[in-house]
């Protein structure tokens, strides 16, 4: 089974932080699109396909072409979005992350850990050996690498644009040390302190419902996965349990750390290696230089699809397909 975690965070409206989304207030609506377009051709929150012709489209794309490949379940989780997705959905909470540099991210946390424990707790009650966890959070490169910053990991984390905005990050992120009173690794020993202050919805989501599964847990996604992975550690969970499913443009992103802090924390990947190199569309060549990368569990899904039989290519040859309908459909950009 694969989960996908919907989360927002105040964070993402910073002109600048984020690509996940049009402008920075589109953003707002990014999680709940992805979900949608998994199961429908096109988004119903918003009247707006998730790709323009000339344009990069969702990492969801690599989602629905594995999903519609291998024919895996998905559940939609609502960690903490400012709008629900419409389509059937696990609430967790509507709790949005604030801008750490002005407030406290996430007071909730510690509610919404427990909350999504409960879930985790059901879902080992359907004797799955594993689940496969998503995620879509605008915005939540530059919470992943606060958090690591704070639990003590000299950590850059990957962005969804080829010019990763590191320094506008790191200058948001000192902003909120500074308000917190805390320099680099000052909450190594304090986890859900670290969540509290520089969190989002989505990490405390996917913390919980990974402590309530008691099966193996792939955590689909890129470097914020690794601060979950940091957090959990922290929290005294045995990563044995865990791996993270990636692509390789997040592997090969030079602008991160991912490798070397995927070591530190000591946890196991996998990457897909996708390649759009071929493609007839320059929105999906694109991913080829940087743009995009990763998100709402495409590394993951392709996993469950190469577990299911199906090859690299195969979901290569699918995502060209999805991108020649969204461009049949057309719409507003």
């Amino acid at each position: 089974m694969m989960l996908v975690v919907l989360g927002n965070t105040e964070i993402s409206t910073i002109p600048g932080i984020s690509v996940a989304g049009a402008t920075p207030e589109l953003t707002k609506l990014t999680p709940p699109a992805d979900a949608e377009y998994l199961f429908y051709e096109k988004p119903k929150i918003i009247d707006v396909i998730p790709v323009t012709p000339e344009g990069h489209p969702t990492p969801a794309i690599i989602t629905k072409a594995a999903k519609e490949l291998a024919d895996f379940p998905i559940v939609i989780v609502r960690g903490g979005t400012y709008l629900a997705p419409l389509v059937p959905h696990v609430h967790i909470s509507d709790v949005v992350g604030k801008d750490f540099r002005k407030e406290k991210a996430l007071p909730e946390a510690k509610e919404i850990i427990e909350k999504a424990k409960l879930f985790g707790e059901q879902l080992s009650k359907l004797n799955l050996r594993e689940i496969v966890i998503g995620e879509s959070t605008p915005g939540g490169t530059t919470t992943a690498q606060a958090v690591l910053w704070a639990l003590g990991y000299e950590a850059r984390t990957s962005s969804a644009s080829p010019n990763n905005p590191q320094s506008l990050k790191e200058q948001v992120i000192m902003e909120g040390f500074k308000r917190a009173g805390i320099e680099k690794g000052g909450f190594a020993d304090e986890p859900l302190k670290a969540l509290e202050e520089f969190g989002d919805p989505m990490m405390a989501t996917v913390i919980g419902i990974s402590q309530g599964f008691k099966g193996e847990v792939v955590l689909a996604g890129g470097t914020q996965m690794l601060a979950i992975a940091a957090l959990l550690k922290a929290m005294g969970e045995d990563l044995s349990r865990f791996m993270i499913a990636t692509t390789k443009w997040v592997v090969n992103d030079e602008s991160s750390t991912f490798k070397e802090t995927a070591k530190e924390i000591g946890i196991i990947y996998y990457y897909a290696e996708l390649d759009f190199s071929k493609s007839k569309f320059k929105g999906l060549q694109d991913y080829e230089r940087g743009y995009v990368k990763e998100g709402v569990g495409a590394g993951g899904a392709v996993w469950l699809a190469i577990k299911k039989g199906f090859t690299v290519e195969d979901v290569a040859k699918k995502v060209d397909e999805l991108y020649e309908r969204l461009m049949k459909i057309g719409g507003k950009a």
